[in-house]
């Protein structure tokens, strides 16, 4: 009757705990089979022996050090698994190669270069591919230099699209209170350039002059 509780007897109350271990389909089968108990449902059969504290001692999950169960087996030839399986010296699809190319969150072109990342130590790094290729043609940037994109396209990396420009001249080219440089018309820009360059030179022109150093060192 349901909801009506079920009896053991002392005899197989020792049974049931002396076969704690086993794994529990199992040890029902057996003291079904045992004790001729038809009403006894495998459901019945656990909760009993969690009640009473028979735990098997299986955690459900790998222990460090405990093999895999399949271990050394072959795995069977399934022809639909097959498809998508690597082949030996396959690459991911989204392997890095040396060469690739992206797109960074500020706009520039980035390249996958054969350099050692510095903060990773993998064989690879991306650089910005314009530097990357204006130092090609041209040598190592100087300190306090910067390339700055003459049409104010950042995705032109060619070389001759990109001039290096002292840092200080980039917040007055297009700076909040700069002069608009990537939105000019391209006749414009030339013009633009060279007025900033001059203005820079007389800033730094006045303040290497004598009276400057003077009133700095007074």
């Amino acid at each position: 009757m349901k909801g009506q509780a079920i009896s053991y007897s002392e005899k197989e109350l020792a049974w049931i705990k002396a076969h704690k271990s086993q794994l529990r389909p199992v040890a029902h089968a057996q003291f079904c089979a045992k004790f001729r108990r038809v009403d006894v449902k495998l459901s019945n059969y656990s909760s009993l022996c969690k009640r009473n504290g028979w735990l098997t001692g299986r955690t459900g999950k790998f222990e460090p050090g405990q093999p895999a169960l399949n271990k050394g087996k072959k795995m069977p030839f399934n022809p639909n698994s097959a498809k998508t399986q690597f082949k030996k010296g396959n690459l991911p699809h989204n392997t890095k190669t040396l060469g690739f190319e992206r797109t960074s969150n500020d706009g520039y072109i980035e390249i996958s270069v054969d350099q050692v990342n510095p903060h990773t130590g993998y064989e690879r790094r991306f650089v910005h591919k314009h530097r990357h290729l204006w130092e090609q043609a041209n040598g190592h940037l100087p300190v306090g230099m910067c390339l700055k994109s003459l049409d104010g396209d950042k995705t032109n990396t060619d070389p001759s699209n990109w001039e290096a420009i002292p840092r200080a001249l980039l917040p007055r080219l297009n700076g909040r209170f700069g002069r608009g440089y990537d939105d000019a018309a391209p006749e414009l820009k030339p013009t633009i350039m060279a007025i900033t360059k001059l203005e820079h030179h007389a800033r730094e022109a006045k303040k290497n002059s004598p009276e400057q150093k003077e009133a700095r060192n007074g």
